[in-house]
């Protein structure tokens, strides 16, 4: 029978539990981020379960260096591996920050356009679909949109709210000189 001194239980325990959390939450935490981060604290970008799993893998990884390759066991190997644990952490900051900042920014979604200007692609009957073409995020965009109110082909139209996956609009007020100003 093998034996394993308690100490160097304790420090494989560490890694083994703490490094496998760590890459389930790395390959799953969309799912299992939820449960484990209920805090939703976050350190440099990094939220605080894989700063926690980082460290307590790592201090298991630096038990172990220092109980076998330094001889050294109690206090200064739990400093030891205090000291890698902490080292991970801080890596582990480092990567998940890199790993935030670099993410695309979320798309915009049809709630934002509220406010945009339109041009009506296919005409609206009033409390009917049609479409409209938006202008948004650098590049035109088609969407069904409903009115109120009767809009052809090519009127300017103001998005006032969103409908389903679909866009609310109305026209706009025409200015004086169009709306039967004499000159």
């Amino acid at each position: 029978m093998i034996e394993i001194p308690l100490e160097e239980l304790v420090y494989v325990i560490c890694l083994l539990v703490g490094g496998g959390l760590l890459l389930i939450t790395v390959l799953v935490d969309d799912i299992i981020g939820g449960i484990f981060d209920v805090l939703d604290i976050s350190i440099g970008g990094a939220s605080l379960m894989p700063l926690l799993l980082s460290f307590v893998s790592m201090f298991g990884v630096g038990g172990l260096f220092a109980t076998r390759v330094l001889d050294l066991h109690g206090a200064p190997a739990a400093a030891i591996g205090a000291a890698f644990g902490i080292g991970g952490a801080l890596l582990s900051i480092l990567m998940f920050g890199f790993l935030k900042r670099s993410e695309a920014p979320d798309p915009f979604s049809t709630q934002d356009l509220v406010g945009h200007d339109a041009f009506v692609a296919v005409t609206i009957a009033a409390g009917h679909w049609g479409s409209v073409y938006v202008k948004a995020e650098g590049q035109n965009h088609e969407y069904t949109a409903t009115a109120s109110e009767d809009i052809p082909v090519g009127t300017q139209v103001l998005v006032t709210g969103t409908a389903a996956n679909g866009l609310v609009v109305a026209s706009r007020p025409r200015p004086a000189t169009e709306a039967g100003a004499t000159g």
